[in-house]
């Protein structure tokens, strides 16, 4: 796939131009989270400039070369996987934090900002970046764009599409698009910069973006509610979310407390052991917002709804209720668990989960199922754990047969096989389930227009 020509090429016009060809740094580079395929990558290249990756995808095209996007590589879904002798485009260097628009609380990033530093950059400015998850310390702007990340504060802020304001993109044809200038009114047609983001890299590279700052949310305080079941819980959203201005509404299931407390990250929240967990959350403005909370808190332990609870009493207890849901990822990936994300409506969820555990329990009695999700927003977490007598291949062959099952309970419900991590390569067998044959041939068309080569990101979300 890739020549020496092309390499000669970057170097002759890039002499400043940072080339690996070494097999740690392919290794390392052409990966992502997922670990179910092989690497194939012949270079990692590192630009520093929107020009120089203007540079790269135009010598690309005329050499035939494939390329793969690179940032902070925590996806799931194997869309930045380079299997195929692709060469990646790392945006580690483009990790500057540029203009901030004081009057429109905004400011320009580039893709190879991590999202915490973004965080943190948004709070030097008593402002407050929106977008977050268990992964801010390491994934980075470019990547949340391709993936349309969402994470744990959905329920108020919306995804990262609610928060880009305005990008700048090198197309598959190696033009430089600007797109929107961050305006918050711009009624003059078409606004690429929605396709850009959620398309997982495959019309081109995110190289700056103008990010949407939010006003600090004010004294966080946090609930872990005790539950009975799983239709509590969406009793317990619809009645909270009424009387309360949510920031999050996240559930756990008993197996992911039980291995967190393990694991020694944090204690149990009481005394009581129930199926499922509540963690919300909301702003407690004043004592007014507090006495609501209790009162709804009271009358859903009168219902039945509610069978222990525990309200944070400062920003350290916070952060320590906090400490059970975003322990649960890094806990269990010593068990090697069969992950999934998807999303179902609300109403649909009881039954959604009900006819999945049924599925597994029957065919696998030997699985154990860890739930979590944001359930504010339908979006659930499945994990399954690896019996210790199976190897990892068997226990994955095994999971194939699972994700049929669990991708046409998806179908039944008209969910999405995906509620954050993308398709890539890993869910691409399975896009029909979400998308109509229609949509989908929309959707190359859209590719053919903006990469006519095929260079960028190929074989991830279709072939």
């Amino acid at each position: 796939m890739i020549t020496q020509a092309f390499l000669t090429a970057l170097s002759s016009e890039l002499p400043s131009l940072a080339i690996k060809t070494d097999t740690d740094s392919t290794a390392h580079w052409g990966r992502d989270w997922t670990v179910h395929f092989s690497v194939d990558c012949t270079a990692v290249l590192f630009p520093k400039t929107t020009e120089e990756v203007a540079t790269i995808v135009r010598l690309a095209n005329e050499h035939g070369t494939a390329l793969v996007p690179s940032g902070g590589r925590t996806g799931l879904s194997a869309a930045a996987v380079a299997a195929h002798g692709e060469v990646v485009v790392s945006f580690d260097k483009m990790n500057q934090i540029g203009t901030f628009y004081e009057a429109d609380r905004m400011v320009e990033v580039e893709a190879g900002v991590v999202t915490k530093a973004l965080q943190e950059f948004a709070e030097s400015k008593d402002l407050y970046y929106a977008v977050d998850f268990a992964s801010s310390g390491s994934s980075q702007i470019g990547g949340n764009i391709g993936t349309n990340a969402g994470g744990i504060k959905v329920i108020r802020y919306g995804m990262t599409r609610n928060q880009i304001l305005g990008l700048t993109v090198v197309t598959g044809k190696g033009d430089i698009l600007e797109l929107n200038g961050g305006m918050l009114k711009n009624a003059t047609g078409y606004d690429f910069r929605h396709l850009f983001i959620g398309a997982e890299g495959t019309l081109g590279f995110v190289t700056k973006a103008l990010i949407k700052l939010e006003k600090q949310p004010v004294n966080l305080t946090a609930m872990v509610l005790g539950v009975p079941d799983f239709n509590s819980i969406t009793g317990l959203l619809d009645k909270f979310g009424k009387a309360l201005n949510l920031t999050a509404f996240e559930f756990f299931d008993h197996i992911a407390v039980t291995k967190v407390i393990e694991a020694g990250h944090t204690k149990a929240p009481f005394e009581s052991e129930t199926p499922f967990y509540v963690l919300l959350e909301f702003e407690a403005l004043n004592d007014e917002v507090l006495d609501t909370a209790m009162s709804v808190f009271e009358a859903c332990a009168e219902e039945g709804l509610i069978v222990d609870g525990v309200m944070s009493q400062s920003v350290a207890q916070l952060h320590e209720l906090w400490k059970l849901r975003e322990s649960i990822s890094e806990t269990i990936s010593v068990f090697t668990p069969y992950k999934n994300d998807v999303s179902v409506l609300i109403s649909h969820l009881g039954n959604f989960i009900s006819d999945i555990e049924t599925i597994v329990k029957d065919n696998y009695p030997d699985f154990e199922i860890c739930w979590f999700g944001h359930i504010g927003d339908g979006n659930l977490h499945l994990n399954i754990l690896k019996p210790a007598n199976l190897s990892k291949d068997e226990f994955f062959e095994k999971c194939q047969t699972v994700n049929q099952y669990v991708f046409d309970t998806v179908k039944k419900y008209k969910g999405s096989i995906s509620a954050e991590h993308g398709v890539g390569m890993t869910k691409k067998p399975y896009l029909t389930y979400t998308r109509t044959p229609a949509e989908i041939e929309y959707m190359k068309a859209v590719k053919a227009v903006f990469d006519p080569n095929d260079i960028i990101n190929p074989g991830k979300i279709f072939d």
